[in-house]
């Protein structure tokens, strides 16, 4: 099936959504209902969470301009080894609105791509990077269920000791799509929204196992993007672009489709 027919998520207008990264919590919602969202259902579904999940040594970012239709469905679409997990990120291309997979680009892409000192590509390029040495560092992400077009979600970072200066922080709601669905020959964690920001005082956490930094938000969900299969996938990386920690959801609606 090709993602352009009129049953995909792809063909839909794009969606009219306020921009998540860097907007203070308050103006999307209350953090005590963020909090709620995010930490009610684990009680009761504490399988959407990164708790007991083997974290990832490598992150794989496919990047996809929105012009390239074909890309999408390449037979030659490089993947992901042992302990690497992969992202696909939709370019926002020349055609604008034209564009084939315009619908599911997204502007962080372009943003992500300028933090890594990358050009837009015409077509398709992918990057891996690989975790750097093994540090105290521990990531737990987590989310909550789908309201009203918004997903709570949750990073915190919890360290035994010094933290370098500061780092910088990303936090993927992504579309686990399988292989064979939508015309991918591979399985894709589609990028639909992103928190990106800064923990500009690492230094406040000292060698207390107790000491966390922690961001909540509430993120929205883009027309099209099927709720059953959203999850997150968050990252932390020092001001030279090293990542030092990856952690995933793992969501029990998702592995047992």
């Amino acid at each position: 099936m090709s993602p352009l027919t009129a049953l995909s998520p792809f063909a839909l207008p794009r969606p009219c959504r306020a921009r998540v990264s860097g907007v203070p919590v308050i103006l999307l919602m209350a953090p005590l209902a963020i909090a709620l969202l995010v930490h009610r259902p684990l009680h009761a579904q504490s399988s959407c969470s990164s708790d007991g999940q083997r974290a990832p040594m490598a992150l794989m970012e496919r990047f996809v301009s929105a012009d390239c239709a074909h890309c999408w469905s390449a037979a030659e679409t490089p993947r992901p080894s042992h302990g690497t997990v992969a992202l696909d990120w939709i370019v926002p291309g020349t055609q604008g609105d034209d564009a084939p997979l315009s619908a599911a680009a997204t502007r962080e892409a372009k943003e992500r791509l300028h933090a890594l000192g990358r050009d837009a590509p015409p077509a398709a390029s992918t990057l891996t990077s690989r975790v750097g040495p093994a540090s105290a560092l521990r990531l737990r992400v987590a989310q909550g269920p789908a309201v009203n077009g918004y997903i709570g979600a949750s990073i915190e970072l919890r360290q035994t000791g010094a933290l370098k200066g500061p780092v910088s922080v990303w936090l993927a709601l992504v579309e686990t799509i399988p292989a064979g669905v939508e015309g991918s020959p591979v399985e894709r964690n589609l990028v639909r929204n992103v928190l990106n920001s800064a923990w500009n005082r690492p230094e406040r956490l000292s060698n207390s196992k107790s000491n966390t930094l922690t961001d909540y938000r509430a993120m929205s969900i883009p027309a099209g993007a099927s709720t059953a299969r959203l999850r997150v996938i968050g990252w932390i990386e020092d001001t030279q672009g090293q990542i030092s920690v990856i952690a995933q959801t793992h969501c029990a609606a998702i592995d047992q489709r």
